[in-house]
């Protein structure tokens, strides 16, 4: 049995793929458990997970509330028209191209140094409509036709922080103008005590769209430790029950917000424009270890 685990060991460390990109040191490391999974670093930071035998398995469990958002963003297994704001690994385009068929979808990721990598160690399937773009998310969601897209999901980090020009007022106007009529909008958000992050990114969406939820674990939403937030947005109702529904029954359960709650839980914050925009909050070292 040792030298099983050993063989492995030194299968897995011969394997790893180490290469600097644009946004710095990428690694794919394998995963010991699932042949063909591989987890994604960029300068040690965890960024993507993909099993490219069942892209439906989402590990990250930030990866996994926002694939409850993708789920519930239209009648199963009906095809979409998405744009997605942050590359990585493409492990949600993966994901949607896989659970709605025929779906088409645009990437947007600027580091193009890491989409060649990605493309040349995990190939995305030839027969998903993926159109991946090596720009600047707002660059390339400017080039979005009006009204295309029935879900932009957002997750852009630069060295683990979001970068501030995507974190506006005027960002959102530009995704509201993307989105067609009632489609839905899902971001990923990362602070830590004292939220004051979290808190201005709700204000500033609650003043672009009707309806708002958000999905994270009660640690982060009490600002006990440092964690990652899924936001829903829309112009139109929320399945909020069974958001709650699925995010409580997570292997790492995670608790819903909306309505007055959500509301207070800004707790005064006002929206971000332009002019006073800052990354988000660099994670202290102790997260990635």
């Amino acid at each position: 049995m040792g030298k099983s685990r050993n063989a492995r060991r030194g299968r897995a460390a011969a394997e790893r793929v180490v290469e600097d990109v644009d946004g710095g040191r990428a690694e794919l490391i394998p995963d010991r458990d699932r042949t063909r999974a591989w987890t994604l670093l960029i300068d040690g930071a965890p960024q993507s997970h993909v099993d490219l035998d069942d892209p439906t398995h989402l590990s990250f469990e930030y990866q996994r509330r926002l694939g409850h958002v993708i789920d519930l963003a239209a009648p199963p297994g009906r095809p979409v028209q998405a744009v997605h704001l942050g590359g990585g690994a493409f492990t949600l385009a993966r994901y949607l191209a896989a659970t709605r068929p025929r779906s088409t979808q645009q990437v947007v990721e600027r580091d193009a140094a890491l989409v060649q990598l990605v493309r040349r160690e995990l190939p995305l399937d030839p027969g998903a409509r993926i159109r991946v773009r090596s720009t600047d998310a707002r660059a390339g969601l400017a080039k979005v036709p009006d009204g295309w897209a029935d879900l932009i999901v957002a997750d852009v980090f630069s060295g683990a922080r979001t970068p501030a020009h995507l974190t506006s007022a005027e960002f959102l106007d530009e995704v509201r103008r993307a989105l067609a009529p009632g489609g839905v909008y899902a971001a990923n958000l990362a602070d830590g005590p004292p939220l004051a992050h979290l808190r201005g990114q709700i204000a500033t969406a609650a003043a672009r769209f009707a309806e708002l939820a958000l999905v994270a674990d009660p640690a982060v939403l009490r600002g006990k430790r440092f964690g990652n937030a899924v936001l829903a947005a829309s112009d139109r109702p929320l399945p909020v029950a069974e958001l709650t529904r699925r995010a409580a029954s997570d292997p790492q359960p995670a608790r819903v917000e909306h309505g007055r709650a959500l509301a207070d839980f800004t707790g005064g914050a006002t929206p971000v424009t332009d002019a006073a925009a800052v990354d988000s909050p660099a994670p202290p070292p102790s997260v990635f270890r």
